[in-house]
């Protein structure tokens, strides 16, 4: 027996709401000036770095956990830092086009 119909039995006048598959972005404040997108490399390691944004702290923090979960990398938010690991600056660069940012390369 599964689980909806063990439901179904404990409450039966309850009716399902259907489910909406895709949350809902958070609105990202947009700004003005450029996120600056540049390539560095840390004990040997790859990463792409994003500094410059001048929203709040939770929709960076919002913005740092779609990067990696859309690119499907690591990485962390530190001191208005964004810390991807590896080199995705035209990928990132290109998402963030699509959202309505400005970037700029820096370096290479």
């Amino acid at each position: 027996m599964e689980l909806k119909d063990q439901l179904k039995k404990l409450f039966p006048d309850h009716e399902p709401q259907e489910e909406d598959p895709k949350e809902p972005v958070p609105d990202i404040w947009l700004q003005d000036a450029p996120i600056l997108c540049k390539y560095e490399k840390r004990r040997g390691k790859p990463l792409t770095i994003l500094e410059g944004y001048t929203g709040t702290e939770s929709d960076f923090s919002a913005l740092a956990r779609e990067l990696k979960t859309t690119l499907g990398v690591g990485g962390s938010v530190k001191d208005g830092i964004i810390i991807i690991q590896g080199d995705y600056r035209d990928r990132i660069m290109e998402i963030l086009r699509e959202k309505g940012f400005k970037t700029k390369r820096v370096g290479g």
